[in-house]
């Protein structure tokens, strides 16, 4: 598919080379010419090859973004006139393959972008399989692009570009917590937006809680009971928009509904779900409403979370509740089980109502330390404890996304970037069947001590270096973080001037300034 083109050098890691795109691509070479980007710059699907019509309007919408995030540093009022023609780009050809805008775990996210193309020098040149490659093609673009102080201009260095790019997982996340603190739909949207720049690809979004259920379930309308307030609550059309929202950009969302533990907050608006008023969680086992409202849940989740995993938790369960509440306790006798073998009754029960509504599982990782014979083939294990987990899963032979807590939980601000970046997910895992089973992983960004104030600070930029973790090929990646501190900071930067408030990277996550200076040295 791609066009064969003989051209300039492998530029390596290092920043001084001038090479200031995150996450670093799979094959990059340049030129040493400055061109500049005419003010009717525009995009043209080509007519040979090309299968995709943008009858959705998604790569439209994502070209005005691009267009918009190029000029909103200055403003952009030079004369070209001044210019040799031939260093004008006019627009961008651009050729998609497939004509499905389908988005969905596996899809094909390769592209390869030259600028200019050799074919048409007054034209970049942008081929993708399907049109999510084309739009990380375009936020690498958008990288490429800076603002010329002398000619007041839009100028790109160093042409021209040969770029090839495609990711090496396919998961590449950040978990979102909106139970220990309501989050604005204005702030998840922005967080969406950031993650696309950085190439992030699910939207881990972890509801409700032991703390709160702002979530409406038309199935069973007294949930959202449990939210803090009537105006911290999200209506179906609510989650409906930000499913959409991410999906424009390339981005899944992953439903989680974490049971048994974690769930107090049902109980406002259906107390019997509580094993007790005294006692209010995990829900209560012997109640068959409970797994009716399970149902109704997912099924209603089935109607707006189209991503083919459904995340059901399943950690931190603490089962003395079952014990020690005398219903529960008989029922336990009546069926022969102890609190162990019922908390892998409640489990396994969930898993098949989930996949009941056509979904493929996703569970924390003590399910798997318990009892993960018996859990669904199906399942994907989601590593958070520590390391070493990855490793005993994908040998098992089930799959694997990995967040382990030392390494990549947003919320522990003494975690450096450094150890962000150099977090691997296939520590140990050698047999290439195994290294196939790990799925990605996930940067988690719970939220007992973020809110909308403060939520960006503290992912960004720490999820950048786990995000060139995912995307670059190993053998691409920096061995020592030193390496990649400048063309970070470039990024953290870029950030910053697009409106998302990353943190400095001098310093532990959130940190403030610490003196006067440049952005690109702090």
């Amino acid at each position: 598919m791609f066009v064969t083109v003989v051209l300039a050098t492998e530029v390596n890691v290092d920043v001084n080379q001038g090479l200031n795109i995150w996450p670093l691509p799979d094959s990059v070479s340049h030129g040493h010419k400055s061109i500049y980007m005419s003010k009717d710059f525009h995009f043209e699907l080509e007519s040979k090859g090309n299968k995709y019509n943008d009858g959705s309007g998604i790569f439209k919408d994502a070209f005005s973004r691009f267009l918009d995030v190029i000029r909103v540093p200055h403003v952009v009022d030079g004369n070209l006139s001044k210019f040799d023609h031939s260093r004008i780009l006019q627009g961008l050809n651009v050729v998609i393959s497939s004509s499905n805008d389908e988005l969905q775990y596996g899809t094909d996210e390769s592209y390869k972008l030259l600028v200019p193309s050799p074919q048409n020098p007054a034209y970049a040149h942008l081929e993708a399989q399907t049109v999510y490659g084309a739009l990380h093609g375009l936020q690498t673009l958008g990288q490429l692009c800076q603002f010329n102080f002398s000619s007041r201009v839009i100028e790109i260095l160093m042409t021209p570009w040969i770029i090839t790019d495609q990711p090496r997982f396919s998961y590449r996340g950040l978990l979102i917590d909106t139970s220990r603190h309501y989050l604005p739909l204005p702030i998840i949207k922005n967080v969406i937006d950031s993650m696309a720049y950085a190439k992030l690809n699910v939207l881990h979004w972890h509801i409700v809680d032991t703390q709160s259920f702002p979530l409406e379930i038309p199935s069973y309308p007294k949930l959202w009971d449990g939210a803090y307030s009537t105006s911290e609550r999200y209506t179906v059309a609510d989650a409906a928009e930000i499913v959409s929202y991410a999906q424009r950009r390339g981005v899944n969302v992953l439903a989680e509904l974490d049971v048994p533990g974690h769930a107090a907050s049902w109980g406002s608006g259906y107390p019997s779900l509580w094993p007790s008023k005294n006692c209010q969680q995990p829900l209560d086992i012997s109640n068959e409403f409970t797994f009716k409202v399970i149902d109704g849940i997912l099924s209603d989740f089935s109607k707006v979370f189209k991503f083919k995993f459904v995340h059901l938790g399943g950690d931190e369960v603490n089962t003395s509740c079952w014990s020690t509440t005398p219903h529960v306790a008989k029922w336990l006798k009546q069926h022969s089980m102890n609190e162990s073998q019922a908390y892998e009754y409640f489990v396994l029960r969930a898993q098949k109502i989930a996949v009941s509504h056509g979904y493929e599982l996703v569970n924390w990782e003590e399910t798997f330390n318990n009892f993960g014979s018996k859990l669904n083939p199906k399942t994907v294990v989601h590593n958070w404890l520590g390391g070493g987990v990855a490793q005993k899963v994908v040998a098992a032979g089930l799959r694997c996304i990995v967040s382990n807590q030392d390494k990549w939980y947003l919320h522990y601000l003494d975690t450096s970037w450094e150890e962000f970046y150099t977090n691997e997910p296939l520590t140990n895992i050698t047999k290439s069947e195994e290294q196939k089973l790990v799925l990605g992983g996930e940067v988690c960004m719970w939220g007992e001590f973020v809110d909308a104030s403060d939520i960006q600070q503290t992912i960004w930029p720490r999820a950048a270096a786990a995000a060139e973790r995912l995307w670059t090929p190993y053998r691409k990646l920096a061995k020592e973080p030193k390496q990649v501190t400048g063309r970070l900071a470039h990024f953290r930067c870029l950030l910053n001037q697009r409106g998302i408030a990353a943190a400095p990277l001098a310093g532990p996550g959130r940190t403030a300034p610490l003196e006067p200076g440049s952005c690109y040295s702090q």
